[in-house]
């Protein structure tokens, strides 16, 4: 996964260094676009909910597909209120020993799909690397992945 890391405040890029990505687990990792502060509110449920999840100690983690399925019903929610949370999520990580990528939008809107970009990227860069898939007629390596992303930068 891969982030751009500058926050805007309206028309002044403001902020330089903010961190998109996050480590939920071991299992799974969570990327946003969108308004940073409806990110980082919903950072801090994630870690909460994560902290309630280890102090079970039952041996259960969130996977990536309970995350993904969580965060579609939190979107919704909110959208339903009329308060949405003005973001777009990517949700990665491995479920069981297959990797797992899931998209959901501010209206809850999901799916899930073996390669996604948000924004600038998903109409530049998307293009590139399914052309990358279908001549190897398959999943890339990550070497192969690597030098796709360096082309599509």
């Amino acid at each position: 996964m891969a982030a751009d890391t500058l926050g805007s405040y309206g028309s002044l890029a403001r902020y330089t260094n903010v961190q998109r990505i996050m480590k939920v687990n071991e299992t799974s990792v969570l990327a946003a676009g969108g308004d940073i502060a409806d990110f980082q509110f919903l950072q801090e449920v994630i870690t909460q909910k994560q902290i309630d999840e280890d102090c079970r100690d039952d041996g259960f983690t969130l996977k990536p597909k309970a995350l993904h399925s969580w965060l579609t019903r939190v979107l919704y929610n909110r959208r339903s209120k009329f308060d949405p949370l003005w973001n777009i999520f990517l949700v990665g990580g491995i479920e069981g020993d297959e990797p797992y990528l899931g998209y959901v939008n501010l209206q809850g809107t999901a799916f899930t799909e073996t390669l996604l970009a948000t924004g600038l990227g998903g109409e530049m860069a998307l293009p590139v690397m399914r052309r990358a898939m279908e001549k190897k007629g398959g999943l890339l390596n990550k070497e192969e992945a690597r030098e796709v992303m360096l082309q599509c930068i």
